[in-house]
């Protein structure tokens, strides 16, 4: 077993620190993947800000179509983050931000991430995301653009996203018209410079949809009066 990374985290149960580590998941792992998934989805009280993979889902990623990362205590996986690469077909996260179809096999997805309750609030999906992210370049198809899909005012979500430099691209309909932001991050270019900086509120869609119209780019949180709005922006 290759160990990834290897550090303490608080469990908010038992209030301690306890030694986990990191490593790649493979197929013999996919009953402790689901088991994990089950258990946060039972710990949200708004089911519809994740959206779950089925067992056909981890398969494909497991069958070499991407990459799973595990954290570790004591031998029990307590989260993981998946990157997925996609079939190209309509449905393509690259067609919704506008890039071409000779961009799309360069496309891999961030797909679903999580972490047990006892273990949140340790920035443990952060940590996964950085594990997971330098392990990309491992896989043997080469990839420029990461994209993935968050539930409007999931505030946690989003700034996991946005810690990692991912940028909101376009909102739309997606999982059988649920709406979604769709965040992408260029690898080429990973930290572009702004202009035409503006906010608006979390919950004022219609402005934030006319904003990604007209070629801005949702690229972090601003606090305003107190409360979090969406900053927006247009790359120079």
């Amino acid at each position: 077993m290759k160990v990834l990374y290897e550090g303490t985290i608080n469990n908010q149960v038992l209030r301690k620190k306890q030694p986990f580590y990191m490593k790649q998941l493979y197929l013999e792992d996919l009953p402790a993947i689901e088991k994990v998934q089950d258990a946060v989805l039972k710990s949200l009280p708004e089911k519809a800000v994740l959206q779950p993979l089925s067992t056909e889902e981890f398969l494909f990623i497991l069958n070499e179509r991407g990459l799973l990362i595990g954290a570790y205590v004591d031998d029990q996986l307590i989260g993981f983050r998946a990157l997925l690469i996609p079939e190209i077909d309509e449905e393509h996260l690259g067609l919704d931000i506008g890039l071409t179809e000779a961009d799309l096999p360069r496309v891999i997805y961030q797909e679903i991430s999580v972490v047990l309750p006892e273990y949140r609030g340790n920035r443990l999906q952060q940590k996964l995301a950085e594990v997971i992210m330098k392990e990309l370049p491992n896989l043997k198809e080469q990839f420029q653009y990461v994209c993935c899909t968050v539930a409007p005012m999931n505030i946690p979500s989003l700034k996991d996203k946005f810690t990692q430099d991912m940028r909101i691209a376009a909102l739309k309909e997606k999982y059988e018209g649920m709406r979604r932001y769709i965040l992408v991050k260029d690898l080429k270019n990973p930290a572009p410079h702004y202009t035409n900086h503006t906010s608006v509120k979390l919950d004022d869609l219609p402005m934030q949809q006319q904003l990604l119209a007209d070629g801005y780019l949702g690229i972090g949180f601003r606090l305003v009066n107190g409360f979090h709005e969406i900053e927006f922006a247009k790359e120079q």
